[in-house]
């Protein structure tokens, strides 16, 4: 089907269903388990994050999507201040993070999956094989489900994150507040001293997940096409999004470590060994399992956001010659078929790790730290190109214009190095290989799934 029958997008997603959309990309509860590493230090790390990092690229993301409201996110605003090979560059870093990522967040899943299953076998959830088959069924599902369109995509979603992610989110909040105000015993203090975080290496390494936890804020942008009023309606949904995803990062963090022992914490299940703590003082064990399909529902939507979203930015790329013909293909509902199949291939070979490192946190911690590396590079040039439009397009009208460009610029580019430097160290406790062999896996992974990119840029020069 040619591309140019989809020019007109029909516009179906309104201010909440995008809010919902970017909170289904941003906020995985998977996460708090790798926050609830760092202890009551958490709340200074997600402070930091939000300030160096979130806030500034939210703010960005609004003035760029608000100014050129064309599908295609980074691949419109690089290409605006650089060109497009540069630009097709910043999208594929995109893509990549996404492939990188989906395995970390499939194993969640999973994990969920098991502990569901927990009454019928016992410490299911821990075996590599188990994992990685669920993995990759859901992954391959969830795929196909996004051949049927966005407005049935972005419905889920809205499902997902309610269910998913708000449900548990704020119930285990308002647990972890029952039990400090209950007086039980916490595994971490709660001082305002403890606040003040021990800047060891490993809580520096972690760092870099949490700058990752904040990623995808700019996912809406590649369904301005599809957004109802997207001057208007995108800016504000960004601000729901941003007030609810930092209430359920901070207090859902704090949550977990004030019960389960930091020694103990898993980060694929961190979060339902801490629901377990909680429901163990009541005599309802029998909740967890249902908390556990709770949560397998969320990170499905967040799947389900990042299936669709970077494919349909490449897309856009395809229009400009950089993919062969096979791959631009796309079904009646104009979703780009070949590319979400191509993007399912790769992920199930990234989801072997599973297999072959036989550890789930340690290959957790390897896919953020890759993952961790496109997601930085991706965002320096996002950030280097608002810069540059600032002051070679100035005269171009902006229906949102974030304040204080040059400083939000200039943050969240320092917190991108940091982050794509910081993870070549791996974490004391999550990563034990050679540190010469993980830099040396870490550096070949990134360069292996960049290659095909630079093979792409000559395919298009050459046939111009």
């Amino acid at each position: 089907m040619s591309l140019e029958s989809k020019g007109g997008a029909t516009r179906v997603l309104g201010t909440f269903t995008l809010a919902m959309i970017t909170m289904a990309a941003i906020v995985s509860l998977r996460n708090l388990s790798l926050t609830a590493e760092l202890g009551s230090s958490a709340v200074f790390f997600l402070a930091l994050a939000a300030l160096v990092f979130f806030i500034p690229l939210s703010l960005v993301a609004a003035e760029l999507a608000a100014t050129w409201p064309r599908a295609g996110g980074c691949y419109v605003w690089v290409g605006e201040a650089f060109g497009k090979p540069l630009a097709f560059v910043s999208l594929w870093f995109s893509w990549m993070a996404s492939v990188a990522w989906f395995p970390a967040i499939l194993a969640f899943c999973a994990t969920m999956f098991g502990h569901m299953l927990g009454f019928i076998s016992p410490g299911i959830e821990q075996d590599p094989r188990f994992i990685l088959i669920t993995m990759l069924a859901i992954f391959w599902a969830t795929t196909l489900n996004n051949f049927i369109g966005i407005k049935f995509s972005g419905m889920l979603s809205s499902i997902g994150v309610v269910v998913g992610t708000l449900i548990p989110g704020f119930l285990i909040i308002a647990l972890g507040l029952w039990w400090i105000l209950s007086n039980q015993p916490t595994q971490i203090p709660l001082t305002v001293d403890a606040l003040v975080p021990d800047f060891k290496l490993d809580n520096l390494i972690l760092f870099s997940g949490v700058i990752l936890s904040f990623a995808g804020v700019e996912l809406a942008a590649y369904h301005i096409r599809e957004t109802k009023n997207p001057q208007k309606n995108y800016p504000h949904a960004l601000g729901i999004a941003a007030v609810l995803i930092l209430i359920v990062y901070i207090f859902g963090t704090l949550a977990i470590a004030a019960v389960v022992p930091q020694h103990d914490l898993l980060i694929a299940s961190g979060l339902v060994q801490a629901f377990n703590v909680f429901f163990e003082q009541f005599g309802f064990l029998w909740i967890v399992p249902l908390l556990a399909l709770f949560l397998l529902i969320g990170a499905l939507a967040g799947i389900n956001a990042w299936v669709v979203g970077p494919a349909k930015g490449m897309l856009v790329v395809a229009e400009d010659g950089f993919f062969p013909r096979w791959l631009r293909h796309t079904n009646k509902n104009g979703v780009p078929t070949a590319l979400l199949l191509l993007q399912a291939l790769v992920g199930s070979l990234l989801s072997m790790i599973f297999l072959y490192l036989q550890d789930n946190s340690a290959s957790i911690w390897f896919l953020t730290a890759l993952s961790a590396k496109f997601t930085c590079a991706q965002y320096a040039l996002i950030f280097l190109a608002a810069l540059k439009l600032r002051i070679t397009k100035p005269q171009v009208p902006r229906a949102f214009k974030a304040p204080f460009m040059t400083l939000l610029a200039s943050l969240g580019i320092l917190s991108c190095l940091f982050g794509f430097v910081i993870v070549y160290v791996p974490h004391g406790k999550l990563v034990s290989i050679n540190l010469g062999y993980y830099c040396l896996i870490l550096l070949c992974g990134f360069f292996l799934l960049l290659a095909p990119a630079l093979f792409l840029i000559k395919y298009r020069l050459r046939n111009k």
